[in-house]
């Protein structure tokens, strides 16, 4: 089974007079919509743009798993355990939460920034212990990166025109489109598009622009209820 969700469905958030605009995939903040909570492990997809100067104060999060994704620009990002780094396109940065941290995140460059922003639930009902980070420079298509606690994987794939690539076959696997456009079966997704496939088997994503870029999630059967990250 394939869903596609398309850029423009996404929940409008952020504070433009401020320099944040936001595009939430799911159910998020005061956009509660109990249809549409997760998807496997993925309960955010968030796209930010910031504009020079801009950024999120010092929040705090706890038991979720937070990847971010680069498009354009460079992210600061500072948080109360002690780590301070500079992430740039292509650039993938993991904070595991865990027992709780506080971050700041900002655009402190001359240039706006865009970044994805996707958040998963770990599986274990065994939560809290100590925050950890990273940041992986420049990472290729193929090389997939493990999120453990939560049971996924992601994948950067960015198929030329014409190329394919194959989707993996998984209980889920979420396709987002962050740039250019490819085809997935019989519909063509551009960026800001979406796909949540469910048992999938032998799907390709087919380039169909001259630079496009596809964050792939492979995930799990959905997990039970539990308690709600943060």
């Amino acid at each position: 089974m394939i869903q596609v969700r398309r850029g423009e469905e996404r929940y409008r958030g952020g504070d433009p007079d401020v320099g944040i605009e936001s595009l939430h995939t799911f159910s998020f903040g005061p956009h509660f919509d109990p249809d549409n909570l997760r998807f496997g492990a993925l309960i955010a997809c968030n796209e930010e743009r910031l504009a020079a100067g801009a950024g999120f104060d010092e929040h705090p999060h706890r038991d979720t798993e937070i990847v971010t994704w680069v498009i354009e620009g460079e992210l600061t990002h500072r948080d109360t355990a002690g780590h301070e780094t500079t992430v740039r396109p292509g650039d993938l940065q993991r904070l595991s939460s865990a027992g709780g941290v506080r971050h700041v995140e900002r655009n402190a460059g001359s240039a706006p920034l865009r970044f994805v922003q996707m958040w998963l639930a770990p599986r274990s009902c065994h939560l809290g212990g100590e925050p950890s980070y990273e940041v992986v420079r420049q990472i290729a298509d193929g090389t997939p990166y493990a999120v453990p606690a939560a049971g996924a994987l992601l994948h950067v794939r960015r198929p030329a025109a014409g190329d394919r690539t194959a989707v993996p076959a998984a209980a889920r696997a979420y396709v987002q489109v962050v740039r250019g456009a490819v085809r997935l079966g019989d519909a063509r997704l551009e960026a800001g598009d979406a796909a949540r496939i469910a048992d999938g088997q032998g799907l390709e994503l087919t380039g169909l622009a001259a630079a496009s870029e596809c964050l792939v999630w492979e995930m799990g059967p959905e997990p039970g209820p539990g308690p709600a990250p943060e």
